[in-house]
């Protein structure tokens, strides 16, 4: 008897456990932040590891690599006739009404795309955020989407390709980049054919081609659904990709305007719910306002501010000349010019993120990689002068100007007379942007009372990184002069390293 009274004990007491333990798993998890601008505004909208981190990579890559034609923006121009893009498509493919944008996605088989090489390139080039376009204007998905049926999973590669290079990015400890450009997708004016080609739909309505079909699948790739269930497709692969990969940087391109204010609150504070949850830190960025700089990182393309700010910024920046996605014949930047970038930008508060361009079959060309791997090289020199750092009193000095802050600007070419200063503690990092010449007296004339607002602090060592002799140098109340090694250091651009007490 007393046995059976003791079995029946236990099982009520690990009936009552069991039935505590569900109430706790069902609790919900209060959310820390609302909806609204003033609830979102009280979340850093830098992330500490983005203010040291400094450099990224990112890669341009999907449906928009197969055709390799023009640049990125095939998928639109070749359905707007009279266009280089439209006159090859049809040489090439065939009319429209026999081959449309979306036939090109048994071609995107990704079979020679391996991950992990992808992440130690990423590694070895200095990055210390990387990812990959989740969606591009042409609405398709990298990952294995269940909201929309465009997807790397049950198309083109069947592979998640955004996972895998998810894994292999976190395997190395670096912060993950997922970008998107979706919102450009939505086709806003449809049938008033004047406004066919207006620049906010990227596909433009045409009822001659696939861009206006009515069947449901075709209509969510080429973005002709309502803007109600356009917005909804947004929000839900966001936190798709939230929920399944934990993107650590979210980039916006242009246009995220078009999505109603509601959905972008709602976007934010399930971002940061999420980070809260999972303990770490997060940063997304706008191009244009769509988003309160009190919430997110503004964005310059192919740009950059022109002074030092308070809030941090980003740049994003393509190893390419022409096309952000793989193009034959693609130009390419040297690896001094993408480097006087990334200098310039951590000078005045920014960070620098670079797109490369692979193949449609994952293969990142070799010319692209020599880039990469030569940033690597002086990184791994010099990057004392970037990460971690924060800017000085003055972000440089020279006879080169950038004459105004915004996005694509034009081509800025420095000489080995321009200087862009960062500091860490009490070290001052002055980093020459080319080589002047051996044993030439060089002077830093930022080195004043002006600048430093006080007493010209005593410079007790004065060394180049990456050389081991001793560098001659002398101070005075207007100015600091050193003199260059006997030996070229390195023709792209080295530091100075300023020690004062």
């Amino acid at each position: 008897m007393k046995k059976q009274l003791y079995f029946l004990s236990f099982i009520l007491l690990a009936s009552v456990s069991c039935k505590k333990t569900k109430e706790r798993q069902t609790e919900k998890v209060i959310p820390k932040y609302e909806p609204t601008w003033e609830s979102l505004e009280k979340y850093d909208e830098a992330a500490e590891w983005f203010k040291d981190a400094k450099f990224g990579i990112y890669a341009h890559w999907g449906v928009m690599s197969v055709p390799a034609f023009a640049n990125d923006w095939y998928a639109r121009n070749m359905h707007i006739e009279g266009s280089n893009e439209y006159n090859h498509h049809i040489e090439t493919y065939g009319e429209h009404s026999e081959f449309g944008y979306h036939d090109f996605v048994p071609m995107f088989k990704a079979e020679k795309f391996n991950a992990d090489e992808w992440a130690e390139l990423f590694e070895k080039s200095g990055a210390k955020f990387a990812g990959l376009v989740a969606q591009h204007h042409d609405g398709w998905s990298n990952w294995g989407s269940e909201i929309n049926p465009w997807n790397a999973v049950d198309m083109g590669p069947k592979r998640d390709v955004y996972g895998e290079l998810a894994t292999a990015i976190h395997k190395r400890n670096m912060k993950l980049v997922a970008s998107f450009h979706m919102a450009r997708n939505h086709q806003v004016f449809k049938e008033e054919t004047k406004k066919w080609l207006n620049d906010t739909s990227y596909f433009p309505y045409n009822p001659k081609m696939a861009t206006s079909s009515n069947d449901p699948k075709l209509a969510q790739m080429y973005g002709n659904i309502p803007k109600e269930k356009f917005s909804e497709n947004w929000i839900g692969q966001l936190k798709e990709v939230i929920d399944n990969y934990s993107p650590d940087l979210i980039y916006f391109d242009s246009q995220t305007q078009k999505i109603p204010e509601p959905y972008r609150k709602e976007f934010a504070a399930y971002y940061f719910n999420d980070a809260a949850v999972k303990n770490k830190q997060v940063v997304f960025t706008h191009k244009e306002g769509e988003f309160p700089k009190s919430v997110s990182l503004e964005d310059f393309e192919k740009g950059r501010m022109n002074r030092i700010t308070k809030e941090f910024w980003l740049t994003d920046e393509t190893v390419s000349v022409g096309s952000w996605s793989y193009t034959e014949n693609l130009g390419l930047k040297t690896p001094a010019e993408i480097i006087h970038v990334l200098v310039d930008v951590v000078s005045k508060n920014g960070a620098l993120m670079l797109n490369v361009s692979p193949k449609a079959n994952g293969i990142i060309p070799e010319n692209q990689k020599a880039i990469l791997l030569e940033i690597g090289e002086w990184l791994n020199v010099n990057g004392e002068a970037i990460y971690g750092t924060r800017p000085w009193s003055v972000f440089g000095e020279g006879p080169t100007k950038q004459e105004k802050s915004g996005m694509f600007l034009d081509k800025i070419t420095y000489t080995p007379q321009d200087i862009r200063y960062t500091k860490k503690g009490d070290v001052i990092y002055a980093t020459v942007l080319g080589w002047p010449g051996n044993d030439v007296e060089m002077t830093l004339n930022s080195f004043t009372e002006e600048v430093f607002d006080e007493a010209v602090p005593n410079v007790k060592n004065l060394s180049i990184l990456g050389y081991d002799g001793n560098i001659e140098f002398s101070q005075t109340e207007e100015d600091l002069k050193f003199i260059t090694p006997s030996k070229v250091i390195d023709k792209k651009a080295f530091v100075v390293k300023i020690e004062t007490h």
